[in-house]
């Protein structure tokens, strides 16, 4: 082959060629028994061993024949190296390549399950396996990955989105993962719905549970109990208007003030979301339960019998405020940050005062962010499992109701789909008035051309009291730790306060021995675990959260409505949900990772990569696409524009997504109890064990250390994304300059 022909052919397209070739005949095919993490294959029988020989090596040997007609699709892309993209036989050629090793992979795939084959013309052709079919390995991964692009590249070539491959290539990878990881496992999960109790399908079995009066009941209008629906309903409404209120305050009065603290109370606000859900609910309970420090004292003071008011909405709405407030302030900082100032000086120039600025153009500007805001609050609410199972008492709601249909007595898998398609349809309503709130108006505020503005201050009317709200629930929120940080001291909760260190000494103790240092304490295990999952799935949940939101903000295709449903479907599901559906669909082939970290890291990809696409759409919507369009111009493809133009202006977004995404994996329970392993125990399961055998102290110790941990995480952050410079004075350089 001249240097002529391999000149003429993508690097791309040659990159992926050879990446499907070694993934067959190079790397272990199936899932080797020490999992994904383990390299010992390679001292261990490799090539020729069946459990970690390559396809090519077993097709060789005889074994797993029908992986034999992948060579065909693997051959084809050789015959257009050299061949331009304009030659028509270029495109065919991709796409027969791409979908033919696809398709095949997943034929195959489904075909044949732990006791063989599942469908007789399979038989017929290959015979029977000796031994059960095993999940897929690197090499198989590899392949699929490499068909994959092939055909997108294909696709590209068709002249799809203007050719442009980066964005057909991402457009597809996003749809296979989101397919595989989020609509795959969920289905399996809901077709349980219409399941009857000898296996067959039955729309009359789905109905019965679907109009249960456990549902839907509206007893709570005659003094008895409403129905779960109608509780998770009107929770989740009023915990995303309030969650997106006291994010936008303090989101005022870190960038629209004077305020002394600002850094201090912006720390403050991302503290309840780097806390395991339950360990808030706990110290609620120490401040507010029936002999909570502060119920003692109000009973004392006024001379009132104490009551059990926390246990039930009120404790919930107040757990959850606490929790998702920090959401909402992480998605509206950058949008509140990012409203021009140049506009708001316009306004004002004109001889509007603060006030008509602000309600006329700073406000109107902030919509997506709101949207935004009021959205995964709302979500939040209706999937969180923690707050309700500690402080819920009699009012029920659908997460903790699956929850108990699932693990409890009546292990009713049916009835548990049922409350999971509800739950869902909620989410899409609110999705949707989102939308129609939103419309199609233009939220752009930073454009290509230079602004140097700065920030007005709120108006006094609006800074009095919203300066009021922030500080007062800084200082609630301040006081809930410090009782956490107490629990953790002292012997036995709420019986013996004697001061002690000896619940942090059991958990992390170390010793020093001549071989080196010995991780001693109880918790180290789940411990370096948990940091190790957790710093593997925040880039990648933040790299495919900022990516979709790229694609769905600047890119126009079919089905793009049905795309950012996928990509908000696995939010909108409770963890419970997602744990028991990913159980159900990866603990067979062809994906067989249940038992493995890999099952983990998947689960908090998808888990909150929502984050980052709503954080990265507020962000996105106020970047005019004149930037894009000066950088295309000038010569720069989709990929360069992307990563030198859009991706620094998207800081906030960026951290926002990493930092939300560690500290959920860091502190997520609800999914995490059905998927950890004995070699994989992730923090927050050990926590509740701790709690199971009422050692509090322990429990306590362990979730305020991971409190400490998460913040150096998320300054270290903070200093390794920076800030967005958009070339802006700030408020003493315009002091100076005045």
């Amino acid at each position: 082959m001249t240097d002529t022909t391999i000149k003429a052919t993508h690097p791309v397209l040659i990159f992926w060629i050879i990446a499907g070739w070694v993934g067959f005949c190079l790397l272990p095919w199936f899932m080797v028994e020490d999992g994904i993490w383990s390299f010992v294959w390679l001292v261990d029988g490799y090539p020729f061993d069946e459990d970690h020989a390559p396809a090519a090596f077993l097709i060789g040997q005889g074994e797993k024949l029908w992986l034999a007609p992948l060579l065909v699709p693997l051959a084809l892309p050789l015959l257009i190296l050299g061949k331009p993209k304009s030659d028509p036989q270029y495109a065919r050629i991709l796409i027969l390549a791409g979908a033919l090793g696809f398709g095949w992979l997943i034929t195959q795939g489904f075909s044949i399950g732990i006791r063989g084959f599942n469908f007789d013309w399979m038989k017929a052709l290959f015979g029977e396996p000796k031994i059960r079919q095993f999940g897929m390995g690197y090499g198989a991964m590899i392949c699929a990955t490499a068909f994959l692009f092939l055909l997108t590249q294909g696709i590209a070539a068709r002249g799809s989105i203007n050719g442009d491959v980066f964005v057909v290539s991402a457009i597809g990878g996003v749809i296979t993962i989101v397919t595989v990881f989020v609509f795959f496992p969920i289905a399996k999960m809901l077709f349980a719905a219409f399941v009857t109790e000898d296996g067959a399908y039955s729309v009359s079995v789905f109905a019965s549970k679907f109009f249960d009066d456990r549902l839907w009941g509206l007893g709570c209008f005659a003094g008895a109990k409403c129905g779960a629906a109608w509780n998770s309903l009107f929770l989740a409404v009023l915990v995303g208007f309030i969650t997106t209120v006291l994010g936008l305050c303090f989101a005022l009065v870190v960038t629209r003030s004077g305020f002394r603290f600002k850094r201090g109370m912006r720390a403050l606000t991302v503290l309840p979301i780097i806390t395991p859900p339950f360990v808030i609910g706990l110290a609620l309970i120490l401040l507010f339960g029936l002999s909570g420090s502060v119920t003692r004292f109000v009973a004392e003071i006024f001379g009132v019998q104490p009551t059990r008011w926390l246990y039930g909405m009120p404790g919930v709405l107040i757990a959850q405020t606490l929790a998702f407030t920090p959401i909402a302030f992480l998605v509206l900082i950058g949008v509140v940050e990012g409203v021009s100032p140049s506009m708001e000086e316009a306004a004002q120039t004109l001889r509007a005062n603060r006030w008509q600025t602000f309600k006329t153009v700073s406000l109107p500007l902030m919509r997506p962010g709101l949207a935004n805001a009021f959205l995964l609050g709302f979500i939040e609410s209706m999937a969180d499992f923690g707050n309700p199972l500690v402080l819920g008492g009699n009012f029920d709601v659908l997460s903790t109701e699956i929850f108990f249909a699932i693990v409890g007595a009546q292990y009713d898998q049916g009835r548990a789909a049922v409350l999971a398609m509800v739950l869902l349809f909620f989410t899409l309503s609110a999705f949707y008035a989102q939308r129609a709130w939103l419309g199609k108006k233009s939220y752009t505020t930073v454009s290509g051309k230079g602004d140097a503005g700065v920030h007005p201050l709120m108006p006094r009317g609006l800074a009095i009291p919203v300066l009021g709200i922030a500080v007062a629930w800084a200082v609630f929120t301040a006081v809930v730790y410090g009782m956490i940080i107490y629990g953790s001291i002292v012997e036995l909760w709420g019986v013996d306060n004697s001061l002690t260190f000896k619940h942090y000494v059991t958990a992390f103790s170390v010793r020093f021995e001549e071989e080196g240092i010995r991780w001693t304490g109880a918790a180290w295990d789940s411990f370096w675990t948990t940091i190790t999952i957790a710093g593997i799935a925040a880039p990648l949940t933040a790299a495919v959260g900022l990516v979709t939101a790229y694609l769905l903000t600047r890119q126009s295709f079919a089905g793009k409505n049905a795309f950012e449903f996928g990509t908000m479907l696995s939010f909108a599901i409770p963890g419970t949900v997602i744990g028991v559906s990913y159980i159900l669909a990866f603990n067979v082939p062809p994906i067989e990772i249940t038992g493995t970290g890999v099952i983990l890291v998947v689960s908090f990809i998808f888990r909150n990569m929502p984050v980052g696409v709503r954080a990265g759409i507020a962000s996105m919507s106020q970047l005019d696409k004149s930037l894009d369009e000066s950088s295309l111009t000038l010569g720069a493809n989709s990929w360069q524009t992307f990563r030198r133009v859009i991706l620094p202006l998207l800081r906030p977004a960026i951290l926002a997504a990493l930092v939300y995404s560690f500290v959920r994996a860091m502190t997520a329970i609800s999914a995490v109890i059905f998927l950890v392993s004995a070699e994989y125990d992730m923090a927050t399961s050990y926590i509740i064990g701790r709690v199971e055998n009422n050692d509090y102290g322990l429990a306590i110790a362990y979730s305020t250390t991971l409190i400490f941990v998460m913040l150096a995480a998320v300054g270290m952050l903070q200093i390794l994304v920076g800030r967005v410079q958009i070339g802006r004075r700030t408020q003493l350089g315009a002091e100076k300059t005045t």
